[in-house]
């Protein structure tokens, strides 16, 4: 048949004679690893750099790469509307989107290069097991690194170089999603915040930014914060400061709005309500709590990314994606109140709890 459907005897649509989605969901996989290997060999940076259109004999010797597999690799990139491609003299050259010059070039103040980098060289690897973390319910770190995942952020953090990482990535993400999380709702009430697992600062520095009477401390583990202060947060964020200790253990410093950013997903219910709980305790009457993740739908039916988000707490994690109505219920298990809840538009929503002026 010419038509990818035809209709059964009752009128409704049968399966497709061609399985066109189900074909790329397959191969899915393909597109993930030719955006890495672009990036980690430096096609986009490259183009970048030459500020004119390049050959694939330029760019293999440039990039230490051998011409045919460069060809490919171009040919691909062309084809996912990453790269452009221009004759002259009856010979290809290729240029930058502006999309993935500004994405995807490292210069770029809003690169997700690093994000990128951490997808290939960690998550990728993770979800290899993802078949074993549905059969068994836990994180696949043992398997896909030798590390074993009781800490969960001794995991994660299991080098260095992997804590840079892992701060790049968050960096990258905040970049993009992080001034609209932080002005889903008026936080200009709120003049002392701290950002529990503030990591990089990027979510600090927007909230400064859009909230010029706010300081920000950081509350992180003490590696966490050398990076943060060697890498990311120079003297000139002078209304933001660092506070090093482990949130489920040492004491959380008073303040009048605490941020908690891709947190409770890494958790269990049962360490979400009780890290909750301790922020309640230590929150200013009047004051509130700030959670940023990527909301499910209530009814389950999305969103994709929020969804696929989920399997990856499974196969990195002890936690989970949750719905506004989950995290308010465990919200409201720890003390707050008059949860609030805001989708952005973006990867990441925004929930609001408040502490009462008076217990």
């Amino acid at each position: 048949m010419a038509e990818d459907q035809e209709r059964g005897s009752d009128g409704a649509k049968a399966v497709e004679v061609y399985p066109r989605k189900i074909l790329q969901y397959i191969e899915g996989f393909l597109i993930s690893k030719t955006v890495f290997t672009a990036c980690e060999l430096g096609v986009f940076d490259m183009l970048h750099e030459a500020q004119r259109p390049l050959s694939a004999e330029e760019l293999s010797a440039a990039l230490g790469a051998s011409v045919d597999g460069m060809e490919r690799l171009l040919a691909a990139c062309t084809g996912l509307e990453l790269l452009t491609t221009h004759q002259e003299n009856e010979r290809a050259l290729y240029s930058n989107t502006e999309e993935a010059r500004v994405y995807l070039t490292r210069s770029s103040p809003v690169s997700l290069y690093h994000s990128i980098q951490y997808s290939s060289k960690t998550i990728y690897l993770c979800w290899h097991y993802l078949t074993d973390a549905i059969r068994e319910g836990t994180n696949q770190y043992e398997k896909a690194f030798g590390v074993n995942s009781k800490d969960l952020f001794q995991a994660l953090y299991r080098s260095d170089e992997e804590m840079v990482k892992f701060m790049q990535l968050m960096n990258s993400i905040w970049n993009i999603c992080g001034k609209d999380v932080v002005m889903a709702f008026d936080l200009s009430p709120f003049k002392v915040i701290c950002d529990l697992g503030g990591c990089s600062g990027a979510l600090a520095k927007h909230c400064t930014s859009a909230y010029p009477q706010c300081t920000v401390t950081i509350f992180d583990l003490p590696k966490v914060v050398h990076t943060s202060r060697e890498h990311f947060v120079t003297g000139a964020h002078s209304r933001i400061g660092f506070h090093e200790g482990d949130f489920f253990k040492d004491p959380i410093p008073k303040a009048d709005l605490y941020i908690l950013a891709r947190i409770l997903h890494d958790w269990t219910d049962q360490c979400c309500v009780e890290l909750l709980s301790r922020v309640y305790k230590a929150c200013n009457p009047g004051g509130a709590v700030l959670l940023v993740e990527a909301l499910l739908f209530e009814d389950g039916s999305g969103p994709l990314t929020a969804q696929l988000y989920s399997l990856n707490m499974l196969v990195q994690t002890e936690g989970r994606e949750r719905t506004a109505a989950q995290y308010s219920a465990l919200l409201t298990a720890a003390g707050f109140t008059s949860v609030q809840h805001r989708f952005t538009g973006k990867t990441y929503d925004s929930v609001l709890g408040r502490k009462q002026t008076r217990d």
